[in-house]
């Protein structure tokens, strides 16, 4: 049952965040801390599938530091502002593969500190793909480059910023897509095919079409995701609501946020807690860390009161063991989720996170749940499936950077088309739902389904799967060729999407007919849409950018890619 009010338990013992949680202090001597740091990236710079993670908590000060973050890393800021806890050398993601290539830098992220980088000149490098961030950083004076200026010509794929503030230029180099929110940018140098800007300062220039570039001038509405402080002890900061806003929340005057002391958060570790114990202290009232580590469920989490705060930390993963959804959330105000990995398990579930349920109508704009750097993955380090990944009920929910992938490869036996089998990604019912930073990929049936009115979309990224079979297995009932990535519902009669990119690379000879399918009317404003044929078997296709318009993509005749005209 849904509950209205929550109680206010708190713990007496002192925060214990587990092995996998490294905090270091100013005091501490730079080559200690280089001691434990660098042993931990050379075992997850390749790690991409494997279970081990991690987090690094540090407390204010200065730091002279040269941070690699490889796959299952997050790096934290402990102070009130990125200001108050300064490195200077490198926080860094480059490229894994000796080529420069970066379009499998997936997991990983940093938050709420300043960056002095000095170990590469000014260069300042994160060379990322899907399942990353970048928030609360300051960058001072130096460089941001979102690919691997060692090897120039190779492509990083997709990446997210958010409430940071770059001193110096940006340049985009060969990174694919990209969307920033809510940051001061100085200046941005360069695109691929889609980068979306929404509430930024100082945004690029250049028009759609002959620039990739999407800019918003301000965010309709977000709360920023809450960070951990310390300052005697650990708390955490939950920022408020804001709307139609432009720029950081920490450069000027410090936005307003609730501050939850750490007593009032279970402190969950995946080697000795279970759902129960979770759920045993959610259903307490209390709010929930999950440590770095991959948490086994054997039922759901529930999320049953309103302003519950869960936060993850060193992508910490849960996987539902007996076909149950991971986390379901009530219809309730104010939920925060954070920092998570939802892994489908071995037995088939029905979706991995739901958030309300069918009836709910409530309405929360107010004070809306809001999802933050989530990832969800179906196969890859195993076996898994479901019939659909994140479903999305309650109304006025703002999802902030969320990967949603059908994994296209992985270990030995985690993928193929019978073997980590999932039909849709993305399912919204709610009203007025927000998305900033979407990528919803290989899933064999649509990929986002959006049946909720009011809802807005700012940069998504999706690439078509890969091992289609062939025509006949992906046919819709009407005889319409393959799904598309992008359904709105023909009964909905208000939607926004700017900036979409979808992509396809087939295994064998198939077409797809829309990449986008939407309703018609004036209500539908579907902007800055783009198509792309990657590579892949001659003769297939994307035949349509959306309803029937828009350039066919195609390897014969060599049409690779293709644009909206607004």
């Amino acid at each position: 049952m849904t509950s209205t009010s929550r109680p206010t338990p708190t713990n007496p013992n002192p925060a214990d965040f587990g092995p996998n949680v490294h905090i270091f202090d100013p005091s501490m001597p730079m080559a200690d801390i280089t001691s434990t740091i660098v042993p931990i990236f050379q075992g997850q710079d390749t790690n991409q599938f494997g279970p081990e993670r991690h987090a690094y908590l540090f407390k204010p000060g200065s730091y002279n530091l040269n941070v690699d973050v490889g796959y299952y890393m997050t790096v934290h800021g402990l102070g009130h502002s990125p200001n108050d806890v300064t490195i200077t050398g490198g926080v860094q993601s480059l490229a894994t593969s000796t080529e420069g290539l970066a379009l499998n830098s997936f997991w990983r992220g940093v938050e709420n500190l300043s960056i002095v980088p000095t170990t590469n000149g000014d260069i300042s490098g994160w060379a990322v793909s899907q399942a990353t961030f970048l928030r609360r950083v300051h960058i001072v004076h130096g460089q941001l480059f979102l690919f691997d200026w060692r090897y120039p010509t190779n492509y990083s794929s997709g990446g997210f910023i958010a409430d940071s503030a770059i001193d110096n230029q940006i340049i985009s180099g060969s990174q694919q897509q990209f969307v920033s929110r809510n940051s001061t940018l100085t200046k941005w140098i360069g695109g691929v095919w889609n980068m979306v800007f929404v509430g930024d300062e100082q945004p690029p220039s250049g028009s759609w079409p002959d620039q990739p570039f999407t800019v918003i001038d301000k965010t309709p509405v977000i709360r920023e995701k809450p960070y951990l402080i310390f300052e005697n002890d650990y708390a955490v900061q939950v920022p408020k609501l804001k709307k139609d806003s432009q720029g950081t929340s920490w450069s000027t005057v410090q936005d307003s946020a609730t501050t939850l002391p750490i007593s009032q958060f279970y402190i969950a570790k995946a080697t000795s807690d279970t759902a129960d114990s979770i759920n045993d202290a959610l259903h307490q009232g209390y709010h929930l860390i999950l440590t770095p580590g991959v948490y086994h469920l054997s039922r759901s989490l529930e999320v049953k009161y309103p302003d519950t705060v869960i936060l993850g930390l060193g992508m910490a993963t849960l996987v539902p063991d007996n076909g149950t959804p991971a986390m379901v959330i009530d219809d309730v105000d104010g939920v925060s989720i954070s920092g998570i990995i939802f892994d489908a398990g071995p037995t088939r579930s029905s979706q991995l996170l739901v958030v309300g349920d069918a009836s709910s109508s409530s309405d929360h704009s107010t004070n809306p749940t809001a999802l933050f750097d989530l990832s969800c993955r179906v196969g890859g380090a195993a076996a898994g499936s479901t019939l659909n990944c994140v479903t999305i009920n309650s109304n006025n929910v703002i999802l902030d950077n969320i990967w949603i992938w059908r994994a296209d490869h992985g270990n030995p036996g985690a993928v193929g088309w019978t073997v980590n089998s999932a039909e849709n990604g993305l399912m919204v019912a709610g009203q007025n739902v927000v998305a900033y930073g979407l990528f919803v990929e290989h899933f064999q049936k649509f990929q986002t389904i959006w049946n909720g009115n009011g809802g807005q979309v700012y940069m998504y990224q999706s690439e078509i799967p890969y091992d289609i079979p062939d025509q006949n297995s992906w046919q819709q009932p009407s005889g319409g060729k393959g799904y598309a990535s992008y359904r709105v519902g023909d009964h909905v009669s208000t939607h926004i999407g700017k900036g979409l990119g979808i992509y396809c690379n087939f295994d064998n000879q198939v077409e797809l007919d829309n990449a986008i399918e939407t309703p018609t009317g004036s209500g539908i404003q579907m902007n800055h849409l783009t198509t792309q044929w990657l590579n892949g078997k001659p003769f297939s296709a994307i035949n349509h950018i959306i309803n029937g318009t828009g350039d066919r993509v195609y390897d014969n005749g060599r049409n690779l890619n293709a644009k909206s005209a607004t």
